[in-house]
């Protein structure tokens, strides 16, 4: 019998399952020299990888400014700041990712003055579009939640040389 888990092939079995490592395994493939090369073997995508294409489709996107929630941002500045530290490309961006489906959750900052639903739109199609095409899995869902709107002066430091104590 033939689940939604496991296909016959050649009387062999396929599988395509989620293990506890947070991956997904995509194609299981024949073993044999009758079988062509690209079906040798089985093909598996790490939780992490869609999150990284994710967050890297979304930064794409003029007018997002930043992604993740303000502690997030925080905790992310203070790592940017930190020798090797690095940047946190998948900040902002949570997945559940199953057999063949992908579901992808967004938390953004935008510029001000963008139009909010148009971004939103922009990015939705920029994530499904390279999640899909780079991984095989179909994106079922990008909810968006904006979190904040960056303001052109928030940026600039104050530099009056007044202070407010005598």
């Amino acid at each position: 019998m033939t689940t939604p888990d496991t296909f016959m092939t050649e009387n062999k079995t396929r599988d395509t399952a989620r293990n506890t490592q947070g991956t997904t395994t995509l194609s299981g493939g024949s073993a044999g020299v009758s079988q062509p090369a690209g079906t040798r073997g089985k093909t598996s995508i790490a939780d992490a990888v869609i999150v990284k294409i994710a967050g890297t489709a979304a930064r794409e996107i003029p007018g997002v400014y930043a992604m993740g929630g303000g502690l997030s941002r925080t905790l992310g500045a203070v790592r940017d700041r930190v020798p090797g530290g690095g940047s946190n490309v998948g900040r902002g961006v949570k997945v559940e990712v199953g057999e063949r489906q992908t579901a992808i959750d967004l938390d953004l900052v935008v510029e001000y003055g963008v139009p909010i639903t148009d971004l939103a739109r922009d990015v939705r199609e920029n994530v499904i579009e390279a999640v899909e095409r780079m991984s095989g899995l179909e994106v079922v869902e990008v909810n968006i939640a904006v979190n904040d709107v960056h303001l052109p002066d928030e940026d600039e430091p104050d530099h009056s040389g007044e202070t407010r104590v005598a």
